[in-house]
Order: C-alpha cells, then structure tokens, then sequence
C-alpha cells in the first residue's frame, strides 16, 4: 500500500510539473542531454586506498593533465577519438609515471560510457548521469577515484592541486549550460523526471522490439 501511494504521488509530481511547464522543462532535459554528450570525463581509479596508492593516482593524474593529449581537439567527436587512438600511449605515460616513484602496477585505460553520480568540483557541479570516459585503472583498480572532465580542458595542473579553468568553461559552454553547471539545485527534481520519463520509454522500445523479434521468429 505504501509502496502504490509513493508511486502514485511520484507521477503525481512529475504531471503537475509537465503540465505547469512543459516548453521549459522540455528545454531543460535537452540542454542536459546536450551538455552530457559534449563532454568526455577523465576517470583514475587507484589500486587500492592506501595513501601510497592514493598518492600514485594523483601522480598520474597530473601526467595525463599535464600531457595535452587531447590538444587541439575541436569538437567532443574529435576528442574521443584522438584518446581512443592513444589509449597505448595513455597506459605507457601513465606507467613510466608510477615507475619514476618506484611502482611497477600496470595500467589499463580504455574509453567507455559511464553511470556518475552528480560531481562537485570546485565552482562547477556536473550533473549525475551517463557519459563517455577515459578510464585508467592502475592495478587492482580498488580503490577511491579521482574524475574531472578530460574535454574540454576544464582541469588544469597548479602546483599540487588542479584548478578548473573558467576561460574554458565559458568558452566552451552557452549561458544554459553554465546555469546547470553553476546551480544543480534548480534543475536537480526537473532532470530527475526527465531521465526517468527517458528511462520508460526506452524500456518500453526495447519491449516493444524484443516482441517484433518473437513474432519474426515465430512466423
């Protein structure tokens, strides 16, 4: 019973909000999506989480930074496939990195779509979501990870931390997208119906094919 009521008052909302504003919340999801798909994540998971480990992560990540291997990309179609071309040399920086401070892990790096949750960094907040990734795992990959956003360029090495740099940000993103990036808190509800609604209806498609693949097969 309780479970019904919740689903009921759940859809309830997400009505109440469609039908208040549609145009706009329509807007939103696209500028969402659009933000999503525009962007490439840099993923590090170290080994483990001992401070060792931990400190190895972040040497890495600072060569992978520092590199510019994605330099002169122009658009994020661009981007993912110069890292995708480059993941040997990714994996070999990064392991020539690790062996100047005495470790011999290996490194795996790959390109992949992956589930975040929504990141805090510095003055920008990504929204959670699916998104494409260049993922370095070192050894065992167990332990605590670092992310940012490989393109654009957003993270810059400063001393012994990274920055986010606002020339990029502005440069790359329109006013909406910033808006998102910079206030999570007044799309947060509105993008967590619009993936939903997304997530229903692409369950119903792949119902919807996997019934046209039965009745192919059984005719």
């Amino acid at each position: 019973m309780r479970k019904h009521l919740e689903t009921v008052l759940t859809w309830g909302m997400i009505a109440a909000i469609l039908i208040s504003n549609t145009g706009k919340f329509v807007n939103d999801g696209l500028a969402l999506d659009k933000l999503r798909s525009s962007v490439l994540r840099l993923h590090i998971l170290a080994n483990s989480d001992s401070e060792y480990d931990q400190d190895m992560k972040l040497k890495v990540r600072d060569a992978i930074l520092e590199s510019g291997i994605l330099r002169g990309a122009s658009d994020m179609e661009e981007a993912e496939r110069i890292a995708a071309s480059r993941l040997d040399d990714i994996e070999t920086l990064a392991e020539i990195t690790l062996e100047e401070y005495g470790c011999n892990l290996p490194v795996r790096a790959s390109i992949e779509d992956h589930d975040f949750d929504e990141r805090e960094y510095e003055d920008i907040t990504m929204p959670s979501g699916n998104y494409r990734a260049l993922r370095i795992e070192i050894g065992k990959a167990g332990g605590h990870n670092w992310w940012c956003v490989m393109y654009p360029p957003l993270c810059i090495p400063a001393a012994c931390e990274v920055m986010d740099d606002k020339d990029t940000e502005k440069e790359f993103f329109d006013d909406k997208e910033m808006d998102i990036l910079e206030n999570p808190q007044k799309y947060r509800v509105r993008f967590a119906i619009w993936d939903k609604i997304k997530e229903i209806k692409q369950t119903k498609k792949s119902e919807q094919q996997k019934q046209e693949k039965d009745d192919a097969y059984c005719a």
